[in-house]
């Protein structure tokens, strides 16, 4: 509640502040929506989306997963051509900025509630707010998205491939709807400029978890139950105790790893029948022995985008160094879970 009315007030506020942001709307995103959410309900990310029309999108990578973006000819967004660089293209880091100051200002106002704003972190895409709430504090990351009513991209085209699990009619649904691009910086670019943006799949991410059976009434109130959301939330949890005790070797590992080997065992093991709610210790085992030989071969391949490998061999150190963690976990019965 506290969160909903932060954000209200915010989007208020960058509404009426600035005009280039007066289409933006809200969108949940992660797992406190996702209902995989582990702990208290301590941190959210919220999406705000901003729609643009047609978008020129050129690959900026081998990854396929960021892009630089420009207008096509006379676009209908003149009001964003502030944001624009010296080439042309739409900077994530200009709309960022404009953004980050419509809120410090804005969280002045804010009456009731201490909230603050995190210095943003470089090559962050997001705008991190501290909200004071005793004994504890809530933090909200803000990312700044842009919805373009347009086909995906070619590298996604062998990407979500769920016919065997969801079918073939849903895949379609999917990738019909709009494509989402997120402010993010591409470490990988020789010189920082803030320009470019990556994919984002979040709303189907969240579709897909929402309703993940391959029958439409899997963990509905009468239907029959399975265990896929519980072994994505044991995995979350184990490499979150990991990384409390190891943050700085295994900073390069994120949540975002663990559903994404997820949604890879729910390809592999397509039917509600091979996640039956009684087999919760015997298919975590088997999820996690697939994320296991994820690390082991440094490859993970990204759930929409296959080219595009999350665990790359540069960070070949900190995923052995994970794989041992979780062995030495296996072989003595799971302990972090005991605690």
């Amino acid at each position: 509640g506290l969160v909903n009315q932060v954000v209200s007030q915010l989007i208020q506020a960058i509404r009426s502040t600035d005009s280039s942001f007066n289409s933006i709307k809200r969108l949940g995103a992660g797992s406190y929506y996702e209902h995989v959410k582990i702990s208290e309900p301590n941190e959210f990310d919220i999406m705000l989306v901003m729609p643009v029309s047609r978008l020129q999108l050129d690959e900026c990578d081998d990854t396929g997963a960021y892009y630089y973006l420009t207008f096509k000819r006379n676009p209908k967004e003149k009001h964003l051509s502030k944001f624009l660089d010296e080439d042309g293209k739409l900077s994530a880091f200009k709309m960022l900025q404009a953004l980050q100051e419509i809120i410090k200002q804005e969280v002045k106002n804010i009456e009731d509630v201490k909230v603050t704003v995190k210095r943003k972190k470089a090559g962050s895409p997001a705008i991190t707010l501290q909200i004071k709430n005793p004994p504890a504090e809530i933090s909200v990351d803000i990312i700044l998205t842009l919805e373009v009513q347009q086909s995906w991209p070619p590298s996604t085209q062998d990407g979500l491939k769920i016919e065997q699990w969801l079918g073939r009619k849903v895949r379609g649904d999917f990738r019909n709807k709009s494509l989402y691009l997120v402010a993010k910086q591409n470490k990988n670019e020789k010189v920082l400029r803030g320009n470019t943006w990556r994919l984002s799949f979040s709303h189907i991410e969240k579709a897909m978890l929402n309703n993940h059976g391959s029958s439409k009434t899997c963990c509905e109130s009468d239907g029959p139950k399975c265990c896929r959301k519980g072994c994505l939330k044991l995995l979350k949890y184990l490499l979150e105790q990991l990384k409390m005790t190891h943050t700085k070797k295994l900073e390069k590992f994120c949540s975002y790893h663990v559903k994404t080997a997820f949604f890879h065992s729910c390809v592999m093991w397509p039917n509600d029948a091979d996640w039956h709610s009684g087999d919760l210790d015997h298919c975590f085992q088997k999820y996690l022995r697939y994320f296991m030989d994820c690390l082991q071969q440094s490859h993970l391949p990204h759930f929409f985008i296959p080219q595009y490998n999350l665990l790359s061999l540069e960070n070949k150190a900190s995923s052995n160094f994970l794989l041992e963690l979780i062995n030495k976990e296996w072989n003595n019965g799971f302990p972090i879970f005991q605690e």
